[in-house]
């Protein structure tokens, strides 16, 4: 067949020298190849032959991924007319990667696009001569190698599910037990693909509320039952088999085909009682009344049917329920003895619980908030501060005064002042009206013990305060400053003798010719005291008699003190290996007489 179409010349000198060259007939092989792939017009003219795989037509396809199959029809093919040594179709990804080769129009048509899932594929014919590398599943079309042609493709989009556009919201309610229902939301079908649908409420971590099957059903939802925070609206389209569409189960976790549209958003608001400003207020407890003023409330994020203000202590104790602001400027403050209190403002709804006098803000029960509070600071009078002393004095019938006391009344408050003498036990010994005065009192005519000075501040009406009366006993308005002490102790009169020294040899050493004047002494009781040089106590002989028994060379190197002491019952610290300077209680020491001992 193929010496058919060669011309004479060719065909001659083939037969002519077939058998005698090799290489003359290889050559004229391959020409006759090349010419296979020829045509010969009616005028004997050969041209070559384009591969042309003709033209597509049908489409574009759109179909939804489902679960559902999705098929072609109506694809044809025109315009080719056979060429090429082979011919198929091939099905690409928009990348022209090969994902099938179906043999024929008829196995396209078989093919289901449903289960590429979502994405674009591309139909094209394909022609091609032997010899063509890289037509195999997985391979890319850029990759062909070899005689062929391609024709036009047809597009399949492969689509996701698609809910739809929900338009309405955002919703912002009051949770305050009054039904709150969203409305005007409306669902955008254009694009609406899918054959079952339905609606989804969820929380802000997607978790599943419920799932309403209708916009009806959706307006039906009393949002204000499920408390505070966010609820989101959702239209879901979903086909057979979808797992996870359960109430309390998350939107993320289903399985299946399925689309989800935009959401709306429903904010459930906490009720709001807005901001208070004014204060902090301090007044003093002292019978005159105190109102406090300029309090103002924003009300720009204000909320809740109910409305009222609440005064309590600094436990949160309710002390008032006043109803306007007016109300709570004309409270007196001052009734309400020293201490704290808060001002609130309060929004609540029907069934608020436990709003009474003398209940605790934090056992209100029912749909409330509270504002900010605004601190009403009721202080005690103050009398100041006194410094000086303490005063340690002699009962020997000289005068004894103090000097140097001084107050400090930065923080004083009252309308009356004065200082009180008291003894330690708080009764009133002396009522001086000034400092000067203070200073003018003679404390060695009260005798032994002790006197407590104090500066007093106090309003009209107080009672107790008079000569023979208890500082404790004090009825009104009135404060006391801290006291400045007197200690009006024993006198142990005055010794004579000494000063004596020995020389630490191993020779008992004893003192001698000490003498003691006690006509001005006083005191319960009496001894004798030997301390070292610092003070400590190192004996505690009772008699002059004992004194003059003890033996100083065993004492060793150093310096003793010999002391006479007057003190009265209650004295504590008098013991061996105490110090003096530790000694409380009321006491006189005489003189010392130095033992020094070398």
């Amino acid at each position: 067949m193929l010496l058919q179409h060669l011309p004479d010349f060719f065909v001659a000198t083939l037969k002519h020298n077939a058998m005698s060259n090799l290489k003359t007939l290889v050559v004229f092989v391959s020409l006759g190849l090349f010419l296979f792939s020829c045509e010969e017009d009616d005028n004997g003219n050969v041209t070559p032959v384009t591969l042309d795989a003709g033209t597509l037509s049908g489409g574009p396809f759109t179909f939804a991924v489902d679960g559902v199959a999705d098929m072609v029809s109506g694809i044809t093919l025109s315009d080719f007319d056979g060429n090429g040594d082979t011919q198929t179709y091939i099905i690409t990804d928009a990348d022209r990667n090969i994902l099938g080769i179906p043999p024929d129009l008829g196995a396209v048509e078989g093919v289901d696009f449903d289960g590429a899932g979502v994405g674009d594929c591309y139909i094209y014919h394909l022609t091609y001569n032997e010899g063509l590398t890289g037509l195999a599943m997985g391979e890319n079309l850029d990759d062909f190698s070899g005689d062929f042609d391609l024709s036009n493709f047809i597009m399949v989009a492969r689509n996701a599910l698609n809910a739809g556009t929900l338009s309405g919201g955002p919703y912002n309610f009051v949770v305050d037990g009054v039904p709150d229902m969203v409305s005007a939301i409306s669902l955008d079908d254009a694009e609406l693909n899918g054959d079952m649908q339905t609606y989804v409420i969820t929380d802000d971590a997607r978790n599943i509320l419920g799932i309403p099957p209708t916009l009806e059903a959706v307006m039906g939802v009393d949002f204000d039952g499920a408390g505070e925070g966010s609820c989101y609206i959702y239209h879901l389209t979903y086909s057979t088999g979808l797992g996870g569409l359960e109430m309390g189960e998350n939107l993320d976790d289903l399985t299946g085909q399925f689309g989800l549209s935009n959401f709306v958003v429903v904010n459930r608001n906490a009720l709001n009682a807005g901001t208070l400003s004014g204060g902090p207020y301090n007044f003093t407890v002292d019978g005159m009344p105190d109102m406090v003023s300029a309090i103002a409330l924003d009300d720009t994020e204000l909320n809740g049917d109910m409305q009222t203000y609440v005064i309590t202590d600094d436990a949160r104790n309710i002390l008032g329920i006043p109803p306007t602001l007016d109300a709570v400027m004309g409270v007196d403050f001052d009734g309400a003895g020293v201490g704290s209190c808060y001002i609130y403002h309060l929004t609540y709804s029907t069934g608020l619980e436990g709003l009474e006098g003398g209940n605790n803000l934090d056992d209100l029960t029912g749909l409330h908030a509270l504002s900010n509070f605004v601190v009403v600071n009721r202080n005690p009078l103050n009398a100041g501060t006194l410094s000086g002393g303490p005063f340690m004095f002699s009962v020997d019938g000289t005068p004894d005064m103090v000097s140097g006391i001084t107050l400090d009344d930065a923080d004083l408050t009252g309308s009356n002042q004065g200082y009180v003498i008291t003894d330690a036990d708080l009764n009133i010994l002396g009522l001086p009206p000034t400092l000067d005065a203070v200073e003018g009192v003679d404390f060695d005519g009260a005798g032994i013990g002790v006197c407590l000075i104090w500066h007093i501040t106090y309003e009209d009406g107080i009672t107790g305060l008079a000569m023979g009366e208890n500082a404790a006993d004090l009825d009104g308005f009135y404060a006391l400053s801290n006291s400045i002490t007197v200690y009006r102790n024993p006198n142990a009169g005055t010794i004579s003798g000494g000063p004596f020294t020995f020389t630490v040899d191993g020779t008992p050493d004893m003192v001698s010719g000490i003498t003691l004047d006690n006509s001005a002494s006083t005191g319960a009781n009496g001894t004798w005291v030997i301390t070292d040089d610092q003070n400590n106590i190192l004996g505690l002989p009772p008699t002059l008699m004992d004194v003059e028994g003890v033996d100083f060379d065993a004492a060793g190197v150093g310096v003793c003190l010999i002391w006479y002491m007057r003190y009265e019952d209650g004295l504590t610290g008098l013991a061996m290996g105490n110090n003096v300077a530790d000694l409380e209680g009321l006491y006189g020491l005489s003189n010392s007489i130095t033992v020094t001992r070398n």
